[in-house]
């Protein structure tokens, strides 16, 4: 009588480094590797269509008793709000990523991610919902993300290992970028009908990702020993990886540039208001802006993820983000053209200035992503994610409610043509302060 075969175990990261590095270079071969992409890809579609209906809600609502510039105030208070928690969690949630399992932390935040999705569903269903209601559960949301992201980012080198790496990040920037693309436009036309129809779509997507993520069999279990919690040892880790991010002077410039740049230059946030207001293409033209910097970066994580750069990386980041701020210089000027002479057909000008800021931007994210993964050993990459998001959550979130009071300022035209000058100038003082970054050459 032969034994019966014996159950398959889940991978673990202290014995299957070589393993996974035997997939090679091309992540693809790594059955888990596809179900981590497909829930990716599923939580960025139910992330990006929920939030593209949070901001055509939250603007309509305020447009019906406040001016544009009074009322983009409103859509600045979405992305403090969601900054708010990040700013107070993200670091202590790099640190739990380095100590407890990765994998559940993704699937926990995942869960509170469609929890925010059912109460949104819920206050669209009610009609005309108090904006406060709409902002509080977008804090939460903030709080889950501050989680989700150290932890998920954390995770990949788990699941590819050490050769398939700068490909997995392609890939997962592809993922990314179709539901840039896809939720947006998708949310576009979805409003169009009813508000509710968008907050039920990204509730299904999120139970998608949910069940991909938790079919994954590699451990999230990272190589430092567990230790039991105290506050004084996660303040001490926490402190390890911010020595670390600004003794490892190319990280901390790749990252403290996009912050920089995003925070000026970012012009979604604007999107709502040109659609609406400058360029009367209503919610499916909002939807069709808002897609259209997700094609561009789309596209080109398609070509980097054929053909990833490998040499003279800095001087690739540098130019994309050059071709990042005049591209939002362009959508500036589209939008002069509509408000001063009625060319309202400028709109597709626009359109294809956040495509091209959406390739650059792909660029620009692809060459950081890689270099904060390949120079981070997996033992802190919780804690130097953790920062790396930080920076980023400032840039997005704390960016739109800067768009929001300089919309207040300066008006959306203005603000997009201050945003695009002041990254252009970014990209001549960075490379001054940060030489190593522009001299960085390999990515592998």
């Amino acid at each position: 009588m032969t034994d019966a075969p014996e159950a398959p175990q889940p991978i673990t990261t202290d014995v299957a480094q070589d393993a996974r590095d035997a997939h090679g270079t091309n992540p693809w071969r790594n059955p888990d590797f596809r179900r981590l992409w497909v829930g990716r890809l599923a939580a960025v579609l139910a992330i990006q269509t929920q939030g593209a209906a949070l901001l055509w809600q939250v603007y309509d609502i305020a447009r019906r008793d406040h001016p544009i510039e009074q009322a983009s105030l409103y859509l600045g208070l979405i992305g403090l709000v969601q900054f708010l928690p990040l700013l107070a969690l993200t670091l202590p949630a790099g640190e739990m990523a380095d100590r407890l399992d990765r994998k559940r932390t993704v699937i926990l935040s995942i869960l509170v991610e469609g929890l925010c999705a059912a109460i949104f569903l819920a206050l669209a269903l009610h009609g005309s919902p108090p904006l406060w209601a709409l902002l509080a559960t977008a804090a939460l949301f903030g709080a889950a993300r501050a989680f989700l992201a150290p932890a998920s980012q954390a995770f990949l080198p788990m699941v590819v290992g050490r050769a398939a790496l700068p490909r997995a990040i392609a890939a997962q920037s592809i993922a990314f970028q179709t539901g840039s693309i896809a939720a947006p436009a998708l949310a576009g036309l979805i409003v169009g009908v009813a508000v509710p129809y968008a907050y039920a779509v990204a509730l299904g997507l999120f139970g998608v990702g949910l069940f991909c993520i938790s079919t994954i069999r590699t451990s999230g279990k990272p190589l430092r020993e567990r230790t039991p919690f105290s506050a004084r040892a996660m303040f001490d880790a926490v402190g390890v990886g911010l020595r670390y991010v600004w003794n490892t002077k190319v990280v901390l410039g790749a990252i403290s540039l996009d912050l920089v740049v995003v925070l000026l230059a970012g012009v979604a946030l604007l999107t709502p208001i040109f659609a609406r207001d400058i360029f009367h293409v209503g919610a499916e033209g909002f939807g069709i802006l808002r897609a259209s910097f997700g094609l561009g970066a789309l596209l080109m994580a398609g070509w980097l993820a054929r053909f990833p750069i490998v040499r003279r990386g800095g001087v690739w980041m540098f130019g994309a983000v050059a071709l990042f701020g005049l591209s939002a210089l362009t959508f500036g000027v589209s939008g002069w053209g509509a408000m001063t002479y009625g060319w309202t057909d400028l709109a597709w000008v626009a359109g294809v200035a956040l495509f091209l800021a959406g390739a650059a931007d792909m660029i620009s994210v692809n060459i950081r992503q890689t270099l904060i993964q390949l120079a981070t050993p997996d033992e802190m990459r919780g804690r130097v994610s953790s920062v790396s998001m930080l920076f980023i959550g400032a840039s997005n979130e704390l960016g739109e409610f800067y768009t929001g009071f300089a919309v207040r300022i300066l008006g959306p035209i203005g603000a997009a043509l201050f945003g695009g000058s002041a990254a252009i100038a970014s990209v001549g003082l960075w490379s001054w302060l940060f030489p190593g970054l522009r001299k960085a050459d390999r990515l592998s």
